[in-house]
């Protein structure tokens, strides 16, 4: 009998737990149709509903969605049953605009045709919701911080952008021809249009925006104002100053997406916030970001605040100051838009980067206002590739390397400056062993064949000659304490410098050494990498770290500034190279000759970087290289300049010197 009645009893406390657990999964998978917005099914799994089904699912939507609630998790803590209902109490958070918000409630459940139902008020959206009160959301914007060049010049700031929109009751008796007009002229689909203009909230005296445009395009503003049913408003959003001319440095922001919003959840973002989407604005997103202030809060029927639920202070973006010269910036991509190419300027002592041009570009104020379509594909499919950011990619330096592969010859005691190689005409090759390869060079000249008439003629036999002297293994050896290989700490990611193909780490065979001496093989460069070993050659033997953040006390001081590879080479190396660099300008045989200015010294490298896959390639481009640098200029504002563009092969003048005549215009 005992039993029996054990049995029993076990038998009931099973089935009062299923149902239990049953209880339970009704508040979890209610709570898990709020949050994937599933409004519908809230409904048909609610009972005791005081309101229509569009009114609940209007209701929900504007306070769950409103409030930019999210992860919404129940802990439930007890479980009472009262009759055929059973009452839950539980511990609610959620991640809202404001912050987490957390509270205890109670909600009753009861079986309704064999189905456990929620009794849904809205009490259960807050326990101190009553039936005619509402939940409201008011947010306070945060400035976003500006980006200011070394002057204080704005780059980035949050002004004025204008928005065309549609009042439908005015577009007229020519609707149908006025709303082609208004797409003709935004670049917006008919399509897009008319879904905008049907919208629920769209009465005939509403504002519908259509198309955002910049300040500065009046044109399309004033054929716009000529269409009736048009009004042009403005309002705050994101201006970029330079447009153009910074497009690739700055980058832009844009409004956050699904993705980005889920990535940064609990970090202040909501649904209309922006976020850095390229460039600077993204690199510097934390430091410029405004968070906005937002209040939940509860009022009854006539907009009487009753309570608050959650309240968090608004907190404005910090500005950031760069070392860019804003007005050097814009004389170089003045001197560069046609082209395809970059410039780095830098000042060699500091490591201050005065101005960081890709060229061609993108205007930042278009990704800011929106573009079409049409738009988008034209830049994305532009053959020239206006997206592509050139100076933080790697390049081959062709002969502006040769300064590195000389430098690294007398590091490494591999050769003497003023040994003579002793060899006559302008091809050569170590032995037969090379077959039909040779390491040619573009004229002859007439002189010792040692390390200052090398770099003067940019001779490539020399500089072969030196390369196969050190020796693949210690010319990797030193091209890793330059920084080969490794990445450099910079706001924006720059790529590698390498010396071997992708992932490798050993130059391959004679001629591939060879090769390298000169800048070719598989030798390529990032540009700001370059500068930096440039910059060894200008302070005595010291790498200078790039840097872009503006430093009052460094930039006043003029000191040195912090060092990226400390003695790269000695100082009587380093200026054995600077005198010979010096020569490549003053001298009249030099190859950058045309680049003496009276009144400043300047060190120089010309440089030409064929991009053949084989000897037999005729297709592929060239790129042509300018690398210089002041030497105590009168008024202390040395520059060092790295510049490079692409497809010089069919130019009159050059690459290198097509540079030069652009680079006279900056002094």
């Amino acid at each position: 009998v005992v039993l029996v009645v054990i049995g029993i009893g076990m038998t009931v406390w099973l089935i009062h737990r299923q149902n239990e657990e049953k209880i339970k999964q009704t508040l979890t998978d209610f709570v898990a149709k709020i949050n994937e917005r599933n409004y519908e099914e809230m409904y048909q799994k609610a009972t005791a509903i005081n309101m229509s089904q569009e009114d609940f699912i209007t209701k929900n939507k504007n306070i769950y969605e409103g409030m930019d609630s999210s992860n919404i998790t129940v802990q439930i803590s007890k479980i009472e049953k009262q009759n055929n209902e059973y009452q839950i109490a539980y511990h609610e958070k959620m991640y809202t605009a404001a912050g987490e918000v957390e509270f205890d409630n109670t909600v009753i459940v009861v079986k309704e045709k064999g189905e456990n139902k929620l009794k849904w008020s809205p009490s259960f959206i807050f326990p101190q919701l009553g039936e005619n009160e509402k939940v409201r959301v008011s947010t306070i914007k945060a400035k976003r911080g500006d980006i200011l060049d070394r002057n204080d010049k704005k780059l980035a700031t949050d002004g004025m952008i204008l928005s065309a929109g549609i009042v439908p009751g005015k577009l007229g008796e020519n609707k149908e021809q006025n709303i082609a007009k208004i797409a003709e002229l935004t670049g917006v689909s008919e399509e897009y249009i008319n879904q905008q203009l049907q919208a629920s909230w769209v009465k005939e005296d509403t504002f519908v925006p259509i198309k955002k445009l910049t300040q500065s395009n009046t044109v399309v503003k004033e054929a716009l104002l000529q269409v009736p049913g048009i009004m042009v408003n403005t309002e705050e959003g994101r201006v970029y100053p330079l447009g153009k001319e910074a497009g690739h440095l700055i980058g832009y922001v844009q409004d956050i997406n699904a993705e980005e919003l889920a990535e940064k959840e609990g970090k202040g973002y909501h649904t209309n916030s922006v976020i850095g989407k390229s460039g600077l604005e993204k690199a510097y997103e934390e430091t410029l970001r405004g968070i906005d202030g937002t209040e939940i809060y509860i009022t009854d029927a006539n907009g009487n605040k009753l309570s608050e639920i959650k309240k968090q202070s608004k907190k404005e973006g910090q500005n950031v100051k760069l070392t860019i010269d804003a007005s050097l910036q814009t004389k170089i991509y003045q001197q560069m838009e046609k082209d395809k190419g970059f410039f780095v300027v830098m000042q060699p002592i500091t490591g201050e980067l005065l101005a960081l041009v890709s060229t061609p570009t993108f205007d930042s104020n278009d990704f800011v206002v929106g573009m079409t379509t049409k738009q988008w594909e034209e830049l994305n499919h532009d053959s020239n590739q206006p997206l592509y950011n050139r100076f933080i990619q790697k390049y081959c330096p062709g002969s502006t390397f040769k300064p590195i592969t000389g430098a690294i010859g007398l590091t490494t005691g591999k050769i003497d400056a003023n040994e003579d190689f002793g060899y006559t005409g302008t091809s050569w090759q170590k032995d037969s062993s090379w077959g039909n390869y040779q390491v040619t060079t573009l004229t002859g000249y007439k002189g010792a064949k040692n390390l200052l008439n090398g770099i003067i003629h940019s001779d490539n036999i020399y500089f072969a000659q030196t390369a196969l002297k050190i020796g693949a293994d210690s010319l990797v050896e030193n091209l890793h304490k330059l920084g080969f290989n490794e990445n450099i700490e910079f706001p924006l990611t720059l790529a590698k410098s390498q010396y071997a193909s992708q992932n490798g780490n050993q130059i391959q065979g004679e001629t591939k050494l060879a090769d390298s001496g000169y800048g070719q093989g598989s030798i390529l460069v990032n540009p700001i990498h370059m500068a930096s070993i440039y910059s060894a050659f200008a302070n005595g033997g010291s790498m200078i770290k790039p840097y872009l953040e503006y430093d009052e006390s460094k930039a006043q001081s003029n000191q040195r500034g912090e060092i990226f590879k400390p003695d790269v080479f000695s100082s009587e190396v380093a200026n054995t190279i600077k005198e010979a660099l010096i020569q490549v300008v003053e001298n009249k045989e030099g190859t950058a000759n045309d680049m003496k200015i009276n009144g400043t010294t300047i060190a120089g490298k010309t440089g030409t970087a064929e991009l053949k896959a084989s000897s037999e390639d005729t297709n592929s481009g060239t790129l042509g290289w300018f690398d210089c640098f002041t030497v105590n200029r009168a008024d202390g504002n040395d520059w060092l300049i790295v510049s490079m563009v692409e497809n010089v092969q069919d130019n009159q003048d050059g690459g290198s010197h097509y540079l030069i005549k652009k680079i006279r215009t900056l002094f």
